[in-house]
This record gives structure tokens, C-alpha cells and sequence, in this order.
């Protein structure tokens, strides 16, 4: 996600962390990390997890749901997301983010599903 200048940083079997910039791109109007960016972020990460858990040549990966609660403004610096699976279905991966701010304080946890679709 080039746009928001999402980095990974540590990809593994059912895990995946990367950072993103709390900058113009991903603030809203009240200087703080807009709640969208958060969510991109964790399917994002989410997402790429699924990738590497599936042959990608019989199976496309595709956001079903997001949700979160917020639980911490960040107005400046880097977040990091990272994601654990918490169910590898045939069909669906449901992903736990955290995303937290370079102190380790918790601004958002979210729970994406991801669906494993044939092709």
C-alpha cells in the first residue's frame, strides 16, 4: 500500500507486522490518525498473511469484514500492525491486529475475516 506508505517489517506463517507513517496521508481534519488508515492497515496486513497461506494459483484472497475499536489517538511517528490468525478455515481466515504507536501503547485492535475463494 504505496499510498499510505505501509512497510512490512516481519512476515511468518500466521503472522505479519508492518509499520505505517502517521503523516498527511493518514491523519484526519483533528491531527490524528484517522480511523480509515487504521483499518487499511489491518487488512492489509491481514490480507497479505492469507496470501502466503494459500496457493494463490487456484485461490484469490478477499476482505469480507473489518471492525475495530479505537482505543488510542496518535498524532505523530509510526504505527505498527500486526496481525496473528486465529482460525485458517478452508474457506475463511479470521486475522486479531493490534496497532500500536512507537511506545507499544495500543491505538486500535481489529478482527478482519479474509475469504479463500476458488478461482
Amino acid at each position: 500500500m504505496e499510498q499510505l506508505g505501509i512497510e512490512y517489517l516481519e512476515i511468518k506463517d500466521g503472522y505479519v507486522k508492518a509499520q505505517m507513517p502517521v503523516d498527511h496521508r493518514t491523519k484526519q481534519p483533528f491531527d490524528i490518525l484517522h480511523g480509515g488508515a487504521s483499518l487499511a492497515l489491518a487488512e492489509t496486513v491481514a490480507s497479505l498473511g492469507s496470501a502466503l497461506l494459500v496457493d494463490l494459483n487456484n485461490f484469490d484472497i478477499r476482505g469480507a469484514s473489518v471492525t475495530s475499536n479505537h482505543v488510542g489517538a496518535v498524532r505523530s511517528g509510526v504505527v505498527f500492525g500486526e496481525a496473528r490468525i486465529i482460525h485458517r478455515g478452508k474457506m475463511t481466515h479470521v486475522w486479531d491486529v493490534d496497532i500500536k504507536n512507537e511506545q507499544g501503547v495500543r491505538a486500535s485492535i481489529a478482527r478482519v475475516t479474509v475469504m479463500v475463494v476458488p478461482k
